[in-house]
């Protein structure tokens, strides 16, 4: 069970570090927000799942759980308010431009 859970753990971070690096590496908050949005509920999903795999029946997988479930209403809701901010502050989606 050790190993399953620090399976997950390693999963879980692998996508946060590509959340982390699409923060820096895309052009605009549209773009961003898309990556973000998508890896980290994965990568958070996945590391709370290693984190009540490594807890075994306890109150703290309760509350584990209890976050994992906050997380998936929330992400979305949080991505939704900035992009829609970010359209009505006037902000444009990036275009390459052409040649």
């Amino acid at each position: 069970m050790d190993i399953l859970s620090v399976l997950f753990i390693l999963a879980g971070l692998f996508f946060l570090i590509v959340a982390a690096i699409g923060v820096i590496r895309l052009p605009d908050v549209f773009s961003r927000a898309h990556a973000v949005s998508l890896t980290d509920s994965l990568g958070a999903f996945l590391m709370l799942v290693g984190l009540a795999l490594h807890e075994g029946l306890s109150k703290n997988n309760l509350k584990i759980i209890a976050v994992l479930a906050l997380l998936y209403i929330q992400n979305p809701v949080i991505t939704h308010a900035t992009i829609r901010a970010a359209l009505r502050s006037g902000l444009k989606p990036w275009r390459r431009e052409s040649s």
